[in-house]
């Protein structure tokens, strides 16, 4: 009951944030489910509500599922061709940073290296979803977008390699250098290994009962939820890593999905809209936890907090020996010596919950006073790298005017493909009851009609005492796919005619096949 209470608070703090965020466009969705969770954090009848945190369902049953489907929306080509980028910032990058940052607070703060280390390790992740914050409504590389995309997928792995080499540097006394490359080449190796023969057996055994009459879509959808959770449980079960594996996963999934999106066509698409849902609800839910959890960090440690101020020049510290590595990093190797490119790039790394969630299970080990002070400098991590890429992005990237001005094209757009749809109906032999029913329907497509309008409608179905003919339903539908046709025409022109970007006709023109649909769907019964 407390599990179901905890996701009800996260799922409804995710669906308010997500729709406050349509009032403030120029605000980034992430920062209003982050603001929600504190919000939630700061309330006592909502905070006892969530549970606390827990690592290990934090990974397998919000991590896992969203890097799988990251990497599903990730085409397996790109990611060939990314290789060397990937191995370079992922694993070689972040294994330099972690070294020079480590022996810089080591000196500069006089901390033993192995709690340097651990400190370090816990920064090394950086989060895609958050990145997105930061650069939205701004033009940012494409190119240095995928390669920090790339990086986030697979530097997970490297931080939790190089946080247990900590762990065991600070019980042992022994940093075992060549056991713990070992171990992360072992690790990274065998989670793509594992991940990738998982999810070729799960795909092929799908795929035989694609093809056969004894298909069911519910089936399919389950074994699919629940793909990337097994997969995590059985690399991790294999000492290998199963971030890596599930981003496999996902990749081998990418392949399946352009391979055979007609064999099912309702399968292929309700898992497509079933994984942009869960996305974004996880997505979401992140960082409301990651909101929660910050509040609670600062109301448990604050009196200890302005005792010393140690714990925020740490987290500080740490942060900029990790830019300045990125920085130069992207100047000798990704922008080939342009100094913006390459800024753009060490600001890009910024960090999230992935961070938040390897910094409790080290409660355990090192000393209360040691875990206080680290989880007040990851906290510190995380504010700051999103804070510094948000303000400096202002300075050093234009705004994108397409996303800004995206919703005042397509609702023009949509009005012009209305009107031409209704012209149509105007134009047809109907009776005037019919017609009025049918350009109703149309108008709802540009949110024209208004509350009244909708209850008076409903009010006139409900209570409806016979039901509709089947030559008025014929008539109804039939007008309909007259009107969805004189629209895809108009759709069609204007993108031959380059009046307005494909991609917005595109968006609009799927609206229209999806409206088509549910009025000749015989499942549907919407007509």
């Amino acid at each position: 009951m407390a599990l179901m209470s905890s996701l009800f608070v996260l799922v409804i703090a995710v669906a308010l944030a997500n729709l406050v965020a349509q009032w403030l466009p120029r605000i980034s969705k992430t920062y209003l489910t982050l603001l929600a969770g504190i919000v939630i954090g700061m309330i006592p009848s909502l905070n006892q509500v969530v549970l606390s945190f827990e690592n290990d369902v934090f990974m397998l049953l919000i991590l896992a599922p969203l890097l799988f489907f990251e990497g599903q929306v990730t085409p397996m080509v790109k990611v060939g061709k990314g290789i060397p980028s990937i191995l370079g910032t992922a694993f070689i990058l972040a294994i330099v940073s972690a070294i020079v940052a480590t022996l810089g607070l080591s000196k500069g703060f006089a901390i033993g290296l192995p709690v340097a280390l651990i400190m370090v390790a816990i920064s090394t992740p950086t989060d895609a979803t958050a990145f997105e914050s930061v650069v939205s409504g701004r033009k940012f590389s494409e190119r240095l977008g995928d390669q920090l995309k790339m990086e986030s997928l697979f530097n997970d792995a490297t931080g939790l390699i190089l946080l247990e080499a900590g762990v065991l540097w600070l019980k042992t006394s022994q940093l075992a250098l060549a056991g713990n490359v070992g171990r992360l080449l072992v690790s990274a190796i065998g989670g793509v290994i594992v991940g990738g023969i998982l999810a070729l057996g799960v795909m092929l055994f799908r795929q035989a009962f694609a093809r056969t009459e004894a298909n069911v879509v519910s089936s399919q959808t389950l074994i699919y939820l629940l793909t990337p959770i097994i997969i995590y449980l059985i690399a991790e079960k294999l000492m290998v890593s199963g971030i890596i594996a599930v981003v496999v996963a996902g990749l081998v999934h990418n392949g399946e999905a352009n391979s055979s999106r007609f064999a099912v066509p309702r399968q292929m698409y309700f898992g497509t809209e079933l994984m942009n849902f869960s996305s974004e609800v996880l997505n979401g839910g992140v960082f409301v936890i990651l909101g929660i959890s910050l509040e609670r960090i600062f109301r448990a440690q604050y009196q200890q907090m302005f005792v010393s101020l140690r714990w925020l020049w740490l987290g500080l510290a740490i942060y900029g020996l990790l830019v300045i590595c990125r920085l130069g990093y992207a100047y000798l190797v990704i922008a080939k010596h342009q100094w913006q490119a390459s800024w753009l790039f060490a600001l890009g790394g910024v960090h999230g919950a992935v961070t938040l969630a390897m910094t409790f299970p080290i409660a355990s080990i090192v000393s209360a006073t040691q875990f206080q002070q680290i989880i007040l400098v990851e906290t510190v991590v995380i504010i700051v790298s999103m804070l510094v890429p948000t303000i400096a992005f202002k300075w050093l990237l234009p705004r994108d005017g397409d996303v800004l001005n995206k919703p005042i094209i397509l609702a023009q757009l949509r009005r012009e493909m209305t009107a031409v749809g209704i012209a149509r109906v105007e134009a047809l032999k109907l009776t005037p009851e019919l017609k009025k029913t049918v350009i109703y329907d149309l108008q709802d497509q540009t949110k024209n009609n208004p509350l009244g309008a909708f209850v008076r409608r409903w009010r006139k179905i409900t209570s409806r005492t016979e039901a509709v003919s089947l030559i008025q339903s014929r008539d109804q539908r039939w007008a309909m796919m007259q009107a969805f046709a004189s629209e895809r025409a108009f759709l069609t022109t204007q993108a031959r005619q380059h009046v307005v970007a494909v991609e917005l006709i595109h968006d609009i023109y799927t609206e229209v096949l999806m409206s088509e649909a549910l009025v000749v769907d015989p499942y549907s019964r919407m007509v």
